[in-house]
């Protein structure tokens, strides 16, 4: 539905007569503002509670001595701190706490027993790859990408040796710490 501009100017003027009534009708009905009595009449002398000026205990007349000696209070003619944000119930004292024994002393290796743990963790860099056939007994090693081709009893590098060989591992064996491997099939 389109108005006309006739319309639009009738709707537009009564529109504006009735916020001009509203207007009116809330200017005649606005309450008086309220007004209360003075406490204080005019060059009338008010007493307020506000601490007094700093005054000294020991009868002090150097400013500097009264100053300090105030400043000693925490809060001078206060009870009570309100912005200060702790508890006002006592602490309850902490209880002592036992005392923690040292810590045990690191037991020292001997040198027989680095050399026995060098030769286990090396012992234990070989990987039991396989054997040939049951009847040959040659045992297929390696170590570091190094393949070595083995039966029992041989010795490998310098100071190991093939204890014992099974179908599913083998029993290395340190000539110098006597330390024993035993080295699973590898899958």
């Amino acid at each position: 539905m389109a108005l006309t501009q006739a319309q639009e100017k009738k709707l537009l003027a009564i529109l504006l007569a009735v916020l001009v009534l509203l207007v009116l009708y809330r200017i005649m009905t606005a309450e008086e503002p309220k007004t209360a009595p003075l406490t204080y009449k005019r060059g009338a002398v008010a007493t307020s509670p506000v601490r007094r000026g700093h005054v000294s205990s020991t009868d002090a007349v150097d400013p500097l001595l009264v100053f300090l000696e105030r400043k000693k209070e925490r809060f001078p003619g206060v009870r009570r701190n309100i912005f200060l944000m702790m508890d006002p119930r006592p602490k309850p004292k902490p209880k002592p706490k036992p005392a923690t024994p040292p810590p045990p002393p690191v037991p020292q290796k001997s040198p027989e027993e680095i050399a026995a743990d060098f030769a286990r963790a090396d012992l234990s860099k070989f990987r039991f790859i396989g054997y040939l056939t049951e009847e040959d007994s040659s045992l297929f090693l390696s170590k570091e990408g190094k393949l070595y081709i083995v039966q029992s009893g041989d010795k490998i590098l310098k100071n190991y040796m093939v204890k014992e060989a099974g179908k599913d591992h083998v029993i290395l064996f340190d000539t110098v710490t006597n330390v024993e491997v035993r080295v699973e099939l590898g899958r």
